[in-house]
C-alpha cells in the first residue's frame, strides 16, 4: 500500500511539474503585435489604423498648403487600402501602389520591426520620411545583407555583416535613430553602428530633425508585423 501511494505521488508530481514546464513555455513564447516593456505598438495586427497613405516627399508636402495636403492625404489612403492589407496578424503588400506611413512624425526614436520578403524581394525602412533602412535578397546583391543606409553618398551605406535569414522567413530589425545617427541590429547582430544617415532630398541639408516612418513599396510582394517604438526624449539625450 505504502508503495503504491508513493508512486501515486511521483506521477502527480511529474504532472504537475510537466504543466508548470509547459506554462513556461507558453509565457516565454513571442506573441504577435504585442510590444515590450516601454515601446507602443504602431501596428495592431488587426487594421491600418495608425496609418496613412503616402503623398509625395517631405520637400514637396512642405511646400503644399493645409488644404492641397488634405485633399492629397485622401487619395494617398484610398490608395493605401487597395493594396495594403492584414493577414494573420501582419501587414501585406500586394506589390502595388505605394509605401505606407505612420500618421505620426518621429524625432528620436527606437523601433523594432519585423519583416519578410521574397526571392528578388527589395523593400526599406524610411526615417524621418527619409531613405532609408535597406530590405532586399542578399544572394540577388553580390551577397550584401539587408540593413544598410543605402542611400548614403559620403558615410558609409553597407552593413558590417550580413545577418539576413534565409528568403521566405521572418527577419527582425532593431533600429535606433538618435540626431543624424542610427544604428541598426539584424535578427540579434550589429550592422550598422552610429552611422550618419544623409537628407536624400536635399543633401545640402542634414537629416530632418522628425518624420514619418515608411515601410517601402518597391514593386514586390512584402510582410511586416511587430512594429514597436519608444521615443527617445531629446533632454534625456543632451543630459548624458
Amino acid at each position: 500500500m505504502i508503495r503504491a501511494v508513493s508512486v501515486s505521488v511521483a506521477v502527480v508530481m511529474l504532472l504537475c511539474l510537466s504543466t508548470v514546464e509547459l506554462r513556461a513555455a507558453e509565457c516565454c513564447q513571442k506573441k504577435d503585435n504585442v510590444p515590450p516593456p516601454g515601446f507602443t505598438a504602431l501596428f495592431n495586427g488587426k487594421d491600418l489604423t495608425g496609418w496613412k497613405g503616402l503623398v509625395a516627399d517631405p520637400e514637396k508636402r512642405a511646400k503644399m498648403s493645409p488644404e492641397q495636403l488634405a485633399k492629397a492625404q485622401k487619395v494617398a489612403d484610398n490608395l493605401m487600402r487597395k493594396h495594403w492589407n492584414v493577414e494573420d496578424g501582419a501587414f501585406v503588400f500586394d506589390g502595388k501602389g505605394q509605401s505606407i506611413c505612420t500618421a505620426k512624425d518621429y524625432g528620436d526614436f527606437e523601433m523594432y520591426v519585423d519583416w519578410k520578403i521574397k526571392e528578388k524581394g527589395d523593400s526599406g525602412i524610411y526615417l524621418r520620411g527619409s531613405p532609408q533602412v535597406q530590405i532586399w535578397d542578399p544572394k540577388n546583391q553580390k551577397g550584401i545583407g539587408s540593413g544598410g543606409l543605402y542611400n548614403n553618398q559620403k558615410n558609409p551605406s553597407k552593413p558590417v555583416v550580413c545577418a539576413d535569414n534565409p528568403i521566405g522567413e521572418w527577419n527582425t530589425f532593431k533600429i535606433k535613430m538618435v540626431g543624424e545617427r542610427v544604428w541598426v541590429h539584424l535578427n540579434g547582430k550589429l550592422v550598422v553602428d552610429g552611422v550618419v544617415m544623409e537628407n536624400y532630398w536635399d543633401r545640402k541639408k542634414p537629416i530632418y530633425p522628425t518624420g514619418q516612418i515608411e515601410l517601402q513599396n518597391h514593386g514586390n510582394t512584402l510582410w511586416f508585423k511587430n512594429i514597436y517604438i519608444r521615443e527617445i526624449p531629446r533632454e534625456d539625450e543632451k543630459s548624458k
